[in-house]
Parts: C-alpha cells; structure tokens; sequence
C-alpha cells in the first residue's frame, strides 16, 4: 500500500525501464493509477481539469512502465491497493499521496491535510476499504479510453 523506501530517482536505475521521456522532469509528477477503475478514471480527468501548471502525468498501473515502477516499489500492480505518486524523485501511496496530490492541484484541497492526524496505519486502512471496493461501489472505466485532450496530455504509457 506503501511504497518501499528507495533513494530519491532510484526508479532511473530499473533495467529495461520503458521509456517516458520528459514525463519525470524536476517539475512534474507521475500517478500510476489503476486503468480500468472508474474512480480513477474520474480522478484523472478531475486532475486534468484542476492541473493548471501541466504538472501532472498519470501512467495507467496496467502499462509497462506502471508495472515497472510499481514493481520496483514493492508494490503488485494487481492488488487494488497499489497507486503510486512520484514527485521530484520520491514515492508516495496511500492516503499520504492523495493528501499530496490534493495540495498539488488546488488551495483549497488543503482541507485533505485533516487526514493527517489520523494514526498511519488507520489512514492505510481507510485507503484500502476504499481501494478495495472500488469496482463494486463504483464500477469500471477505461482511463485511455476516448480522453479528453487535456486528460490525452498527461497519459504516459
């Protein structure tokens, strides 16, 4: 659910890593999350929306590079749980990376930063009943699938 702690950029040194090009540059930050969740779905093209500063690059968990990366942070890219933030180097998951994300994308998403006083292993568990149930509480959706232009941007694969 946690990504494995790793050196910041250690992900560069992934052998056979699939190429992303500029996505990873000091002033952008990569999602892998899950392509087939229509929470996600959502999510990236709420992102899209609120991402002003093109800042953000989401790769869908099933790609090449999503599984390589999720890999190298010991986390399975078939578990629901397993979403991962990268931002100038370092990994993030759980509910720590969407409370990141959130501070990312607009000011007043500061709100999320009340998650925080939870205890880590509650907020784990809180992103793992949501991950969990996703497809049942809200269903499936190809993130790739006819994306708006803004959205077609940011998808790395």
């Amino acid at each position: 659910m946690r990504p494995a702690a790793r050196a910041p950029y250690s992900y560069q040194a992934i052998p056979d890593l699939p190429p992303f090009g500029q996505a990873l540059d000091q002033d952008r930050v990569l999602l892998v999350m899950d392509g087939d969740c229509a929470l996600c779905s959502g999510a990236a093209r709420r992102i899209a929306a609120l991402d002003r500063r093109n800042r953000i690059r989401i790769t869908p968990a099933q790609s090449a590079l999503g599984r390589a990366l999720l890999a190298h942070y010991d986390l399975a890219p078939d578990d629901p749980t397993s979403w991962l933030m990268i931002r100038n180097g370092q990994a993030w998951g759980s509910l720590d990376a969407m409370i990141r994300l959130g501070a990312l994308l607009h000011p007043l998403l500061w709100v999320l930063n009340v998650a925080r006083i939870l205890p880590v292993p509650l907020q784990d568990w809180l992103y793992a009943r949501l991950a969990r149930n996703r497809y049942r509480l809200f269903g499936r959706d190809d993130l790739c699938a006819m994306p708006s232009p803004a959205l077609k941007r940011r998808l790395v694969e």
